[in-house]
């Protein structure tokens, strides 16, 4: 059964879902083969499919502080062609730059995958189509979603591990708050803001759920994300077919109590899996690399108390 399926499945039908952690200690180490090796673990069906990269490119990032590293996305970009994929789309809709492309140039992401007009989609500015939301979670009833995202076979959230000023951690599913298209609701794409950030997160999930997850926890950030936050070292890659499995991995490999973070735990009774009993663990161990993120102070909630910050 795929991804998608899945969430028809009432939460005790569904089966054990399966996160992959793999050590990387910088960027500049082979990314390419753990990738692989995990791609081949799940059955994805990638050959001769159209596979669209989500990234989260939030804002003009020279230093590769702030979005989702470009070696990491250029490793999955090559990882899904290795296995046959016909095609393979990067594109994200940044919800406070219009200038996707000068995101691009800026965190020097052709130096990477090559050049971007074959690869790279602007989800703010690409055809919309209007959608019947699968949810009745806000009080949106649709909304419009880009022709590449409905288009693709499959799609791929590649976040970056960090905490956020509002949703107190952004990881895959917060990342697909990126695919409603600025050309039809504005900068900051604040319809979604006024129906609320955790029932708006929940229709668009549910609607154009990521079949898979590849989280950059190589270098992530801590404090004031998702952009004034604190580099944070971690060194892994998180990956998975269950992005709710995927960012309450993430959330315990933080120091975080997934359960607490709101969004989260309404997801895991719609979308996947929050319980850990429920995930089986892939590689690495949460224990083998956890490390504690501090959090601003009206979070501090989410801390799991039996962990330390700075561990």
């Amino acid at each position: 059964m795929n991804a998608r399926a899945a969430t028809q499945l009432p939460p005790h039908q569904r089966g054990v879902s399966r996160v992959a952690i793999r050590r990387a200690g910088n960027y500049q180490a082979e990314l390419i083969k753990p990738m692989v090796e995990t791609l081949r673990e799940f059955d994805l069906h990638i050959r001769g499919r159209t596979i669209l990269l989500k990234p989260n490119f939030v804002g003009p990032d020279p230093q590769n502080r702030i979005n989702t590293h470009p070696a990491v996305v250029a490793a999955a970009r090559e990882s899904f062609l290795q296995l046959g994929a016909e095609r393979v789309l990067l594109g994200d809709g940044p919800a406070l730059d219009r200038d996707t492309e000068g995101i691009a140039e800026s965190m020097h992401l052709r130096e990477y995958v090559g050049p971007l007009s074959e690869c790279f989609v602007d989800l703010n500015l690409d055809v919309p189509r209007k959608t019947v939301l699968r949810t009745n979670a806000s009080t949106l009833r649709h909304l419009y979603f880009p022709e590449t995202v409905l288009g693709a076979d499959l799609v791929v959230s590649m976040p970056r591990m960090k905490t956020h000023h509002w949703a107190g951690v952004t990881l895959s599913l917060k990342n697909m708050f990126g695919v409603v298209p600025g050309n039809c609701y504005g900068w900051p794409k604040n319809i979604l803001h006024w129906a609320g950030i955790t029932h708006s997160l929940l229709d668009i999930n549910a609607t154009v759920r990521p079949d898979f997850a590849i989280v950059d926890g190589i270098v992530g950030m801590e404090g004031n994300g998702p952009t004034q936050g604190t580099p944070k070292t971690c060194g892994v890659l998180v990956m998975g077919d269950d992005p709710v499995a995927v960012d309450s991995t993430c959330c315990r490999i933080m120091g975080l109590l997934p359960e607490r973070v709101e969004y989260l735990a309404p997801a895991g009774l719609l979308l996947g899996h929050l319980k850990e009993e429920k995930i089986q663990q892939i590689g690495e161990t949460i224990a083998q690399v956890q490390t504690a993120f501090d959090v601003l102070e009206n979070f501090k909630k989410l801390k799991d108390p039996r962990k330390l910050i700075g561990k």
